[in-house]
């Protein structure tokens, strides 16, 4: 492995904060007490997640139904940033009033680390400013933001800490070398996409996403059908690795971090638990550990990881 310099810290944000709880709650505790176990060159930057049947919530359809307070404890515990996953592309402004929402973003600003927000919606972005100032804002990934002089653009505004580029700029060294400290600082790249890297649907798909959230009738929306050759088989984390936007460790090491990149994002939150265990050995665990790591984990009896 590549020798790190000491004050080069990679920040991974992590899927799934409500949806796979009581995974994290092991990990969480196997990263506190044996932190030799895993590289020492990385760090949780956040988690990030959403309750099922959140009126905001985009991106993936969120299943979650581990309690808010437990979840808030958690990242108290182990002073992490929870990360609300507010993406919905089709806000109106009477949803603005939602109680259940609110209420989440009340009790995440009051977390020990500063909380953020995932958003797409302008309206929802303005409101949350507002409301919720204590609260970051990221830039979602949902808003498919392939020509990279509108990324930029995105990266220049000061309402966002975070910005997500579509996964296919991963690889546009040249402009990404370009960007200044500032600007660097703020890209949180999305390492492990295994969406087709061709696929003219991905904003679509999305939006079914979010009209399901807002309650729409299921018949009355049109179901977005995947054109890639590999659907059928769901996710596959091999076959994320082939795609030509996918950012291993390696990748991250000897290229993106000497060119002043620190935030990578893994995605996850509709995949089972097992396949979220596979990116934090991959990612975070040291290659001599990842057994005892998914020992640990695999014999927590409050599991269920398929």
């Amino acid at each position: 492995m590549l020798q790190m310099n000491s004050n080069s810290i990679v920040h991974y944000h992590l899927p799934g904060l409500f949806e796979f709880y009581e995974l994290y709650k092991g990990f969480l505790s196997l990263w506190h007490e044996h932190r030799d176990w895993f590289y020492q060159w990385c760090d949780i930057g956040s988690i990030y997640g959403a309750p099922g049947d959140c009126l905001w919530n985009g991106g993936r359809a969120a299943f979650g139904d581990a309690y808010v307070d437990d979840v808030i404890a958690l990242v108290n515990k182990f002073d992490i940033s929870a990360r609300l996953t507010f993406s919905n592309s089709l806000l109106c402004e009477e949803h603005l009033a939602d109680k259940k929402c609110n209420e989440l973003c009340r009790k995440f600003a009051d977390t020990k680390v500063s909380a953020g927000v995932i958003v797409h919606s302008e309206l929802l972005a303005d409101y949350l400013k507002s409301k919720y100032p204590e609260l970051y804002l990221i830039s979602s990934t949902t808003k498919v933001l392939t020509d990279f002089s509108d990324f930029e653009a995105e990266l220049n505004r000061p309402d966002f800490k975070f910005v997500v580029p579509d996964f296919r700029l991963n690889k546009n060294f040249s402009r990404l070398s370009a960007l200044t400290k500032a600007q660097k600082d703020k890209v949180e790249f999305l390492c492990n996409e295994c969406c087709d890297f061709n696929c003219e649907n991905r904003k679509s798909c999305y939006e079914n996403v979010s009209r399901k959230n807002l309650g729409e009738d299921v018949d009355d929306i049109p179901e977005n059908i995947c054109t890639s050759s590999d659907a059928s088989g769901g996710y596959r984390f091999s076959l994320a690795k082939k795609n030509p936007s996918f950012i291993g460790v390696q990748d991250i090491l000897e290229t993106y971090l000497p060119m002043g990149f620190t935030n990578f994002k893994l995605e996850g939150r509709g995949l089972g638990s097992a396949i979220v265990l596979e990116f934090l050995l991959y990612y975070m665990t040291k290659s001599e550990h990842q057994l005892e790591v998914r020992e640990a984990i695999y014999l927590d009896s409050m599991l269920d990881l398929f």
